[in-house]
Parts: structure tokens; C-alpha cells; sequence
């Protein structure tokens, strides 16, 4: 049974002045063509703006690689569903009965498009300081374990130094692939550990670039794994 929208409203330390703008933020395009995804586009956005403001004061020395790399690991579909989760959000979704029947209710990306089109209906609702002042609670515990410590180095010797940890060998990068004229060539290339069987793609516009994609796709798989 699908529980009330005023239940998470107060679980979520939220009150609106239009309720009705969050009862379409938990509404899936499946249960009607009054639903969350505009209200999840604008919330998209505000919440990329909200953490990128919040890294930049809390990390003054970070460059700005650095930066759009902490805000990844926190502005992704897998971390926004794990807080939907944290707060039962799927309790609550409105779904059409195909979505219900499939476990809608737990898929990661219904899950954080719901997250993100509250952020959205409590800005319609409220403003921007009351959804700012929200999303950096929500992400409270999240932003609290972020260190400078590991982000500083890029994927490549992130995924070489995990490896070396758990004394295996070090990452493969084959390429697989190299075209285009001389001065715009794209290279793809594909890293491949001992830790898991499944390879991880990466393209570039050199090969050091397209090596680095592949390593950062292969350390996001392995945190996806590991949870």
C-alpha cells in the first residue's frame, strides 16, 4: 500500500505551502501526464548549483578538476538513491501499475528523479535559500566524509594504489581503437582488472585522456559493487 505524501513530507522536516506540488514530485510518468519531470529537471539543476557552492567553501584549495570530481561522487544517480532510500522515498512513489508490478519503487533512477523534483517543488514552493538550506541537511553525512586526501590524484593512480593495496596486479589499458584526423584523433581504450571480470571503456581525444576515463568508469563500478 502505498503510504500518504504528508507522511514524507514531515519525515523529510519539509512543510509546503502548495502540497500539491509535492504530491507531483513523488508522481512517475506511468501513474500520469501530471508528473515529476519537470519538477525533476529544475531540481537537477539547483542541486548541482547547492553542492558546487558548498564544495567551494569548504574546499579553498581544491582546483577546479578537483572540485568537479567531489562533486560526482555526490551528484549521481547511484548517491541520490541511496538517500531516497535512507528515507523510504520508494514508500511513497506514485507509480502506474506496470512500474509497480516491474519494482519500480526500488529502481535507482526513479528513485533519485524523485529526490531531485522535491528539490525542485520545494524551490517552486519556497525559494532558493529554503532548498539550499534543505539539500546541504540532506547531505550532511555525505559532505561530512569527503576528504582532500584521495581526490587530489586522478583515476589512474586512484584505481593503480587500490590495486596495490589489495596486492593484485595493476590495471591493463589496451587500446582498442584510434580514429580521426591528426589533430582532432579520438582514442578509446579499455582498462581491465583482476578484481572483477567486467572491462571498463574510456575515450579521449589522446590516449592519457581516454586511459583516465577508463580508470574513473572502473573506481565508480567498483563503488557501485562494493555497496
Amino acid at each position: 500500500m502505498i503510504k500518504k505524501p504528508e507522511v514524507l513530507c514531515r519525515k523529510l522536516g519539509l512543510t509546503f505551502n502548495n502540497p500539491q506540488l509535492f504530491t507531483m514530485a513523488l508522481t512517475h510518468r506511468s501513474a500520469s501526464s501530471t508528473n515529476n519531470e519537470r519538477l525533476e529537471f529544475l531540481g537537477d539543476s539547483i542541486l548541482g548549483f547547492v553542492i558546487a557552492q558548498k564544495l567551494y567553501d569548504l574546499f579553498p584549495e581544491a582546483s577546479e578538476g578537483v572540485l568537479s570530481r567531489l562533486r560526482a561522487s555526490l551528484v549521481n544517480q547511484t548517491s541520490l538513491a541511496e538517500l531516497a532510500r535512507k528515507h523510504q522515498l520508494g514508500d511513497y512513489l506514485l507509480l502506474g501499475s506496470g512500474e509497480l508490478k516491474s519494482g519500480g519503487f526500488r529502481r535507482d533512477s526513479i528513485l533519485s528523479d524523485a529526490l531531485e523534483a522535491i528539490m525542485g517543488a520545494l524551490f517552486k514552493d519556497q525559494g532558493i535559500t529554503a532548498c539550499q538550506q534543505w539539500i546541504e541537511l540532506l547531505f550532511t553525512e555525505k559532505l561530512s566524509q569527503l576528504s582532500m586526501d584521495n581526490w587530489q590524484k586522478d583515476p589512474k593512480t586512484q584505481l593503480q594504489e587500490l590495486m596495490q593495496s589489495k596486492k593484485l596486479l595493476l590495471p591493463e589499458y589496451t587500446l582498442i581503437t584510434m580514429s580521426g584526423l591528426a589533430h582532432e584523433q579520438m582514442f578509446k581504450v579499455k582498462c581491465t582488472i583482476t578484481l572483477i571480470e567486467e572491462a571498463c571503456i574510456g575515450t579521449g581525444i589522446s590516449r592519457k585522456r581516454a586511459e583516465q576515463s577508463a580508470a574513473e568508469l572502473m573506481l565508480e563500478l567498483l563503488k557501485k559493487d562494493s555497496q
